[in-house]
């Protein structure tokens, strides 16, 4: 597993050093694809979001002011701030991130959103999501968006969600699940793990591990949109994060943005060294939204 680990970390380091911002057509385009609105985009500081997203879970949350809300592989703290406007100053949203170059990101994008002060309501700390650094029960919801699906070990996550939530506690996470089993030319692709797409779970192994780790009324529903909406950004391909060119050029051949930098560096369409180049050509020959969906998860800690 630690070699997954380390191609995450690696690879969402590059993403987060790219330079790609919501200031960009195509990044803006995935996030609104997945649901957020352009008054939410405006909202919060542009290097929040560099597309890759699966959905909007703060939508759904039904976020509390006064609540304390977790959110699971942070980013550059979009659905941080977006929760945070939701909890107002009397509560707190907390995002956790595996990657430095991420925390560091989001820490600056606080600093922006402040105006160079910091935002009492907001904190960002480097973590992994199977080992939270949280207390027990020190948490009253949990968003995640686009990020489960990249951690080898899913019930030990499940079981940490668990425990750092408060009793009556809920989850409310999108994420890219299975609807049926990969071909193995993929399955066999550490690349595509990296890409989300093999680190993902069938739908029906997310109830069921959800509920075995304690949580009750548990629903998995396909939100039904369409994954090729990540090729609106050439470089780099939305929820799978650098592994994005190779993704993006799969599922469609053109873009709203010029071929630019990968992630990793290099031209991304011909960069053989990193995700992009070996992932290409393995995933033109699949449609992507026959394996896998977008789905939001619901649960509670009763």
């Amino acid at each position: 597993m630690s070699n997954i680990t380390e191609a995450v970390r690696s690879k969402y380091g590059a993403t987060a050093t790219s330079g790609l911002t919501n200031d960009h057509d195509g990044v803006r385009a995935v996030a609104e694809a997945f649901g957020y609105s352009a008054a939410e985009l405006a909202s919060v500081p542009a290097g929040a979001n560099m597309g890759l997203s699966c959905g909007n879970p703060t939508a759904t949350a039904s976020l509390k002011p006064g609540e304390v809300v977790l959110d699971l592989g942070c980013g550059g703290g979009l659905d941080v701030f977006l929760a945070a406007q939701k909890v107002g100053p009397t509560g707190k949203a907390i995002g956790i991130d595996i990657t430095p170059e991420m925390i560091e990101r989001a820490r600056r994008n606080a600093a922006t959103a402040a105006g160079g002060e910091p935002l009492n309501n907001v904190e960002f700390l480097l973590g992994t999501i199977d080992h939270l650094p949280l207390p027990d029960a020190s948490i009253e919801c949990i968003i995640s968006n686009c990020v489960i699906n990249l951690a080898p070990d899913k019930p030990a996550v499940f079981r940490e969600m668990f425990r750092v939530l408060k009793p009556g506690g809920r989850v409310a996470v999108s994420d890219i699940a299975l609807k049926k089993a990969l071909p193995p030319e993929i399955g066999a692709d550490l690349m595509a793990y990296v890409g989300c797409i093999v680190g993902a779970i069938r739908i029906d192994e997310y109830r069921h591990w959800l509920t075995d780790a304690g949580f009750a009324h548990v629903a998995v529903i396909d939100s039904g949109t369409d994954l090729s909406a990540y090729s609106k950004v050439e470089g780099q391909a939305g929820c799978c994060s650098p592994a994005t060119t190779a993704t993006t050029a799969a599922m469609s051949k053109s873009s709203s943005l010029p071929i630019a930098t990968g992630c990793c560096g290099g031209r991304a369409s011909h960069d053989q060294g990193t995700v992009h180049g070996g992932l290409k050509e393995l995933l033109m020959r699949y449609d992507v939204n026959e394996y896998a969906a977008s789905v939001k998860i619901y649960a509670m800690k009763t």
